[in-house]
């Protein structure tokens, strides 16, 4: 049986995810959504036989699909997903869930009432130097957590507006959140402190915060600090998570994990791509009905967007803020 695919969205990320479906077997790019028919019509001359259209409701109606895939900007979140939802259509979505809480909040109720399979872009999930790092943790008391995602700044209108991206924490670096979460455990309350240094005096209309440092404590008393800034020269980016434990060091770079213990260092590095990895795991989903290769659905990914949009109010109240379940 072959999968019928729907995307929403064209950029190069649509691509991407599109690109690795197209090379599996019994999965066909059906149907392509974009702001435009041109767009649509510019990605879907890659992919044979998938027919165009400028707006998803026409595009589901018209054609019977199997699973959808919303890769947009997060500001255009909520509809789509409530309507995937009413036709019972199982979706992958890529992070964030939206750039403030009270969209995937009720996206996550009404997922609530619903057995749909869902998956959610948090490919670091799927790489083998993050398994190797949550393993050895397991075995591990921790104590102390740091992570960074330091880089440029996207050169993208949409992604330079608060209103449209919730900003770097959220959109970005939501990827090292979601990572010490499911490494080191869950978040109970977040302290944040966000600034603007640079890119508000280089470019027109940013309003994010171009630096900033989030403090958290963990339900199991691991003390953790996320940092992010955006103002490094294009080209240039650090992007990591090291953890601190009773045995020794554990130092996470993006496709590599360095474990020194006791002055003994091993090296994992990656060798197959996440991304392949993710989107299999969802298609095998949508094909069996099995999902227990899915590591992040979007009741999952709610409990690292609450972080995220927990870490906004405390930058901008000034005030530590605690994780709903824990008030």
């Amino acid at each position: 049986m072959t999968l019928k695919i729907g995307m929403i969205g064209t950029g190069w990320f649509s691509r991407k995810h599109a690109d690795i479906l197209s090379k599996m077997d019994g999965v066909q790019i059906q149907a392509i959504c974009g702001t435009s028919k041109e767009k649509a019509a510019d990605m879907a001359s890659d992919y044979e036989g998938a027919s165009v259209y400028d707006q998803y409701v026409e595009m589901l109606d018209a054609v019977e699909l199997d699973a959808v895939y919303i890769v947009t900007p997060p500001m255009v979140r909520g509809e789509i997903e409530l309507e995937l939802i009413g036709r019972g259509i199982p979706f992958l979505i890529e992070k964030p869930l939206g750039t403030e809480d009270k969209i995937p909040a009720k996206v996550l109720e009404r997922m609530n009432e619903s057995s749909l399979i869902t998956s959610v872009g948090y490919h670091f999930r799927y790489s083998d130097s993050v398994q190797h790092l949550k393993e050895n943790v397991n075995s591990q008391t921790l104590g102390m957590v740091l992570g960074k995602w330091m880089g440029e700044m996207p050169m993208v209108g949409w992604w330079r507006d608060q209103e449209k991206s919730g900003g770097q924490f959220i959109e970005q670096t939501t990827h090292i959140v979601d990572l010490l979460r499911y490494v080191c455990g869950e978040v109970e309350e977040v302290y944040a402190m966000y600034g603007n240094q640079v890119q508000y005096n280089k470019h027109e209309n940013v309003t994010v915060p171009d630096i900033g440092t989030v403090s958290l404590r963990l339900q199991n008393g691991v003390v953790a600090n996320l940092s992010n800034t955006c103002i490094l020269p294009a080209g240039m980016g650090d992007v990591g998570l090291k953890i601190y434990t009773d045995k020794g060091m554990l130092d996470w770079q993006g496709d590599k994990l360095e474990i020194d213990q006791e002055g003994i260092k091993t090296m994992y590095k990656d060798t197959d791509n996440p991304y392949i990895r993710e989107n299999e795991a969802f298609i095998h989903a949508v094909r069996t009905g099995n999902t227990s290769q899915i590591r992040s659905d979007y009741r999952d990914a709610y409990l690292t967007h609450e972080v995220t949009y927990a870490a906004l109010e405390s930058a901008r109240s000034g005030v530590p803020v605690k994780l709903k379940k824990y008030r």
